[in-house]
């Protein structure tokens, strides 16, 4: 009999770690060997790979998440995720704001992201369009 219970459903959890600053990026292969998954949290990766403050209106406008830096470290999450049959998902404005950036999340094989209610529609179309395209 297991000692307080703790044996019920201990096959059944997983454990995801958020993954919103770079040093979760670099260590990504030791996280996935503790965690059963990664959900990138692009605001905060993006503010701090590029060293800016996405919420500031003077200087928003220099980097998103369709910056090529970002799109490198997310894609290298994603990559190590499939590699290890480990969870991948996002959370965060960028699907939402960017349908590209939603259209090369697909392409990498993220299991799935978050979207903001008004754009699910429209977003769910053209992923399901880039879904088609990659099948073909």
């Amino acid at each position: 009999m297991a000692k307080n219970g703790l044996e019920r459903g201990k096959d059944d959890l997983r454990v995801i770690v958020m993954c919103e600053i770079p040093s979760n990026v670099i260590l990504v292969e030791k996280f996935l060997e503790i965690f059963d998954g990664m959900s990138i949290g692009s605001n905060d990766l993006t503010q701090l790979v590029l060293g800016i403050d996405r919420d500031s209106a003077k200087i928003a406008y220099i980097g998103d998440e369709r910056n090529e830096a970002v799109k490198e470290m997310i894609a290298k999450v994603i990559k190590e995720c499939k590699k290890r049959k480990k969870y991948c998902g996002i959370c965060g404005q960028g699907p939402s704001d960017f349908p590209e950036f939603a259209e090369f999340l697909v392409e990498q094989g993220i299991e799935s992201m978050s979207l903001n209610p008004d754009t699910v529609i429209k977003t769910t179309i053209e992923i399901a369009k880039k879904e088609k395209q990659l099948k073909t």
